[in-house]
């Protein structure tokens, strides 16, 4: 682990802190914002808030016009990146603002292929990995697609891989091989922020996958409450929370989509009602 804790293209950050949370025996919490969502300086205060207020790693996701993976909270959170002018090129810079005050927590991209195409694979890689980037989880690139992503790898990031539960044994291998840092798993069939969770479904789900890859999992879709956060944090080794957040967001700003001076607070106090569920305190 200290080898690639070492290693300045941020290969390892990732399972580095994975490997911390399994030494402190508890899952992690992983919140999601959306860049420039609602403006770039509010977006980037809460980006630079979490940590505090107990996030282990965070997802960043970065706006784009067919969000097809995306349900109604998350879409309309990148339409209002997208008014304010939000680009891959203004994610990165978020990042590396990020980075200035914190070179510890990971930070993990979530989006579509077509930006980083249109921005070029290779410059992208070499860009990420220099703003610090950890992984990408790039939505709409299959397994059989993934070679798309070879500079990225090369620049030392994590491809993160989704799986979701109508992916059975026989595919499984196929979309794990060649993925890193750690295994996303869909908790529900369909698009975000739709329904929650089944908590017995994931009991027997998590096992299953574990057969198959010794990466950390991490569960998303569905996981909006503390209480859901800290039973998806136990089954697996984390859990993602993205639509309660946002809506959290959305429902802070006046009448025009501004922020409000309270904005930053409410979301960062929603993290830490979320990481005091998933650290049992």
């Amino acid at each position: 682990m200290s080898q690639n804790q070492a290693d300045p293209q941020q290969k390892g950050r990732i399972a580095a802190r994975f490997a911390q949370l399994k030494q402190e025996g508890r899952g992690a919490l992983m919140p999601f914002l959306e860049a420039y969502d609602p403006d770039p300086a509010t977006s980037l205060a809460i980006l630079r808030g979490m940590p505090g207020a107990g996030a282990d790693l965070i997802e960043v996701g970065v706006p784009f016009s067919d969000p097809m993976a995306d349900g109604p909270t998350v879409q309309l959170a990148g339409q209002r990146a997208l008014k304010a002018g939000g680009t891959l090129a203004g994610a990165l810079a978020m990042v590396r603002d990020f980075r200035k005050d914190d070179g510890d927590t990971p930070v993990i991209l979530m989006g579509y292929f077509n930006p980083i195409m249109s921005y070029g694979v290779e410059r992208f890689a070499v860009d990420a990995a220099a703003s610090g980037v950890d992984g990408l989880i790039v939505v709409d690139v299959p397994p059989e697609e993934a070679d798309v992503l070879e500079p990225a790898v090369a620049q030392g990031l994590d491809i993160i891989r989704l799986v979701a539960p109508t992916t059975d044994d026989a595919r499984l291998p196929k979309v794990l091989n060649g993925g890193s840092g750690f295994i996303y798993y869909v908790a529900i069939a369909g698009i975000t922020g739709t329904r929650s969770a089944d908590a017995g479904a994931l009991v027997e789900a998590i096992p299953r996958l574990r057969k198959f890859t010794d990466l950390p999992i991490a569960i998303g879709f569905g996981v909006r409450t503390p209480q859901q956060a800290a039973e998806a944090a136990k089954v697996a080794d984390g859990a993602v929370v993205a639509s309660a957040l946002i809506e959290t967001l959305a429902k802070s700003l006046d009448e025009n989509g501004r922020a409000r001076p309270n904005t930053v607070r409410l979301v960062l106090d929603q993290v830490r009602e979320l990481s005091h569920a998933v650290r049992g305190n």
